[in-house]
C-alpha cells in the first residue's frame, strides 16, 4: 500500500515514541518525510530505522523547539522550500511533565508543559494551515490524549494542554474544511512509549514495571497499546481515505475512556 507516494508529510516529535513509529509506517508507504524534534540524536535514530527498511527514502531532518514560534515557522518554510508543498502534518510533539496535585504543581512546570503541548500545536497549525489553504487541500492529525477528554489526576499542565489541543482540533476543522483540509486528533491512552515509561517511573520509582502492571488492570484489554498500533491509525487519518473525517477526536486506548 502506497497511500503517500510522492506526498510530503511533516512529523513533529519524530525522534521517539509515537512520532518515530508513525514516521516509519508512513515512510513504508512512500512519503517524503520532514522529521522535526528537539532531540537531534533521536532524529538520527529515526532516520536510520527508516533507511534500514527503505534505503531510497527521501528525508529532511530539522532540529527545532516547537514552543518557539520562529522555529516552527522555520521548519514549515524549510519544508516548502525543499518540497514545494505539505500534503499532511502529524502535529505530535509533546511532553507529560511532572506529576503532582494542582496545589503543588509548579507554575513554571505548568507553563513549560503548556508551551510545548499547546503553544507548539497552535504554532504548527498556524503555519501549516496557511500553506494547505493556498494549496486547496491537506490533512492534519494532532496528538491529544485521553487526558484531553477526561480527568486523569496529578497532571494539571498535561490535562490543560491536551484539552486545549482538542479545542484547537475542533475549531480548526470547522474553519478549514471549506478549503479541502481535514483536521482531526488522536487521543492515545497508555501506549508503551518512553514518555509512558517515564510516567510510570514517577509513580513507582525502581519498581515502575510493577506499578505498570497495576496501572493497566482497569483497562478493558488488560494491556498497553503498541506504538505501531497508533502509527497505523495516524497513517490512515493522514491519508486521502480519511478526508471526510474532520473536527473529531479519536481515542485509541483499549476502550478505557468509555469505562465507568
Amino acid at each position: 500500500m502506497n497511500r503517500f507516494e510522492q506526498k510530503v508529510v511533516i512529523i513533529t516529535g519524530a525522534g521517539s515514541g509515537l512520532g518515530q513509529s508513525a514516521a516509519l509506517q508512513i515512510a513504508k508507504e512512500g512519503a517524503k518525510l520532514v522529521l522535526v524534534d528537539l532531540n537531534e540524536k533521536g532524529l538520527e535514530t529515526t532516520k536510520q530505522q527508516i533507511l534500514d527498511v527503505i534505503p531510497s527514502a527521501e528525508l529532511l531532518l530539522i532540529t527545532a523547539n516547537v514552543a518557539k514560534e520562529e522555529e516552527v515557522q522555520n521548519y514549515v518554510n524549510q519544508t516548502v522550500e525543499k518540497f514545494g508543498k505539505i500534503d499532511a502534518f502529524f502535529n505530535n510533539a509533546g511532553i507529560e511533565g511532572k506529576q503532582d496535585l494542582t496545589e503543588e504543581f509548579g507554575s513554571d512546570e505548568f507553563h513549560k508543559v503548556v508551551s510545548i503541548n499547546l503553544d507548539g500545536a497552535f504554532y504548527g497549525l498556524k503555519y501549516v494551515l496557511k500553506v494547505m489553504k493556498n494549496q486547496g487541500y491537506g490533512s492534519v492529525v494532532n496528538t491529544a490524549s485521553v487526558g484531553g477528554i477526561r480527568g486523569i489526576g496529578s497532571q494539571s499542565g498535561y490535562a490543560a494542554s491536551k484539552h486545549g489541543v482538542v479545542g484547537l482540533t475542533k475549531n480548526s476543522g470547522i474553519e478549514y474544511g471549506q478549503y479541502g483540509i481535514s483536521v482531526k486528533a488522536i487521543a492515545p491512552g497508555a501506549i508503551m512509549t518512553p514518555m509512558v515509561e517515564g510516567s510510570l517511573r514517577q509513580i513507582g520509582g525502581d519498581d515502575w514495571e510493577k506499578a505498570g502492571e497495576e496501572f493497566i488492570q482497569p483497562n478493558p484489554m488488560k494491556r498497553y497499546g503498541k506504538p505501531e498500533e497508533v502509527a497505523y491509525l495516524v497513517a490512515f487519518l493522514l491519508s486521502n481515505q480519511a478526508d471526510y473525517i474532520n473536527a473529531v477526536v479519536i481515542p485509541i486506548d483499549g476502550g478505557q475512556s468509555n469505562k465507568y
